[in-house]
């Protein structure tokens, strides 16, 4: 890995760099997502199934586009008995940490007849999008659904894209059905994400949309934003290892790795205070990179976006960490906690030596869902705050009301609304 005297210029360099990923950039494509948006919005089921077979390469029609019980039971008669019980045990942990997120309706009542207060409602219904193929994402499903489960969401659709045989790989079927989806859909890319805005005649319209996908995915999230919510425009995966020269090169190297593997576009950086560590995490890089399965995708991952950088102190190296703002953040220092204490921005941080990026990813419990390219400087994990809405309660009684009637009016007076100064005036005329 290449190995930089961080300074000034080094570092907006690089965060230049790192914005290059933004999916916002990828302009090409969002034409051809938005013809396909539109026409899914026009034309519902016979767009979905012609642009599933054309891409998916699997023959759908309304009779097979859901998955049935019959498929469910025999997904999971497919799957290792030991990895069944690991995703138990992974979503007991994901649920007991989400479950700490609920939140109540409240109200405050005054002596003076005034009510005021907070209700809190789940969203009816919630789609979840889950890249599909060869690959399976089980952790992604748990990750999407569980919240929206615990928040009390009735109807949560899973869509995902089926392989040519027109199934659903049954290591994501499991999963999505231990974790409380009530419908799949064997639909994927941005046809799926329209199909859910918009609503076709045999998949529903849902309220809000979640979960990863590719670029198309990506830009279809975004084209139907505001006829749907959505979670965020994910892009390519980070980490941020902020460590001094007490840190194990070797664990940092794998850490590094562990999310160069994810595509080219990823990207990992070590941030430390120490030259001797920087040139021994890189040396070990080297090595893992020989040996592991994703070689070429390391190689270009690391080349393109892939950066040591040596700080002069610890202060400057935390700076350059909120500057950075990654998706994925773990401090490996002396005194971690401490340091964790001056992080403001990351989506979520790793706390000591053994405590890997891969722990987040599929058991701790805390979100895998997290802001990307510097969106963490105002954006959240997923969880279930994402799958809620609030309205506001507002009672006063014309005791509470009279004395500062008045007061409402000038100030509608003064913006020379009139009628919303009648308003108030009605209510107290002789």
């Amino acid at each position: 890995m290449r190995i930089v005297q961080l300074e000034e210029n080094a570092k907006k360099n690089i965060l230049s760099n790192l914005l290059k990923r933004d999916p916002n950039n990828y302009d090409s494509y969002a034409d051809t997502v938005q013809q396909i948006v539109d026409d899914v919005k026009e034309r519902q089921d016979a767009a979905v199934f012609e642009y599933t077979a054309k891409f998916d390469g699997a023959a759908l029609d309304a009779s097979n586009v859901r998955v049935t019980e019959a498929e469910i039971e025999e997904a999971m008669g497919l799957v290792e008995p030991s990895l069944l019980e690991v995703m138990k045990k992974s979503m007991k942990n994901i649920r007991d940490y989400h479950q700490k997120q609920v939140q109540h309706s409240w109200f405050d009542s005054k002596p003076d007849g005034t009510i005021l207060g907070q209700k809190v409602t789940a969203l009816e219904s919630v789609g979840v999008y889950v890249p599909g193929g060869k690959a399976a994402y089980p952790s992604s499903v748990l990750m999407n659904i569980i919240p929206a489960e615990v928040a009390g969401v009735k109807h949560i659709v899973m869509v995902t894209p089926p392989g040519k045989d027109g199934k659903v790989n049954p290591v994501t079927l499991t999963a999505a059905h231990l974790a409380g989806a009530t419908e799949v859909y064997k639909v994927g890319g941005a046809q799926a994400v329209a199909a859910l805005a918009f609503g076709t005649e045999s998949i529903p319209r849902v309220n809000k949309i979640v979960g990863p996908g590719n670029i198309f995915v990506a830009l279809a999230k975004k084209a139907v934003y505001g006829h749907v919510s959505i979670d965020s425009i994910a892009g390519p995966s980070e980490i941020l290892v902020l460590a001094d020269e007490t840190a194990n090169p070797r664990f940092v190297a794998a850490d590094l790795l562990s999310q160069a593997e994810h595509d080219e576009l990823a990207s990992a950086i070590l941030v430390t205070t120490s030259m001797e560590l920087a040139e021994k995490v890189s040396a070990q890089v080297d090595e893992f990179v020989k040996e592991l399965s994703r070689k070429e995708i390391l190689e270009k991952s690391l080349e393109n976006f892939g950066y040591i950088l040596v700080a002069d102190n610890m202060e400057d190296a935390i700076d350059t960490a909120n500057e950075i703002a990654s998706e994925h953040l773990e401090i490996v220092t002396k005194n971690p906690f401490e340091v964790m204490t001056k992080i403001q921005n990351a989506g979520a941080i790793f706390i000591g030596e053994y405590s890997s990026e891969p722990l987040g990813d599929y058991f701790a419990g805390p979100n895998h869902v997290l802001p990307t390219n510097g969106t963490a400087k105002f954006f959240s994990p997923l969880g279930v705050d994402d799958f809620i809405k609030k309205s506001s309660i507002i009672y006063y009684s014309r005791e509470a009301l009279e004395p500062v009637h008045k007061d409402i009016i000038a100030f509608a007076e003064a913006e020379q609304l009139t009628a919303h100064a009648n308003s108030i005036k009605v209510r107290f005329e002789e």
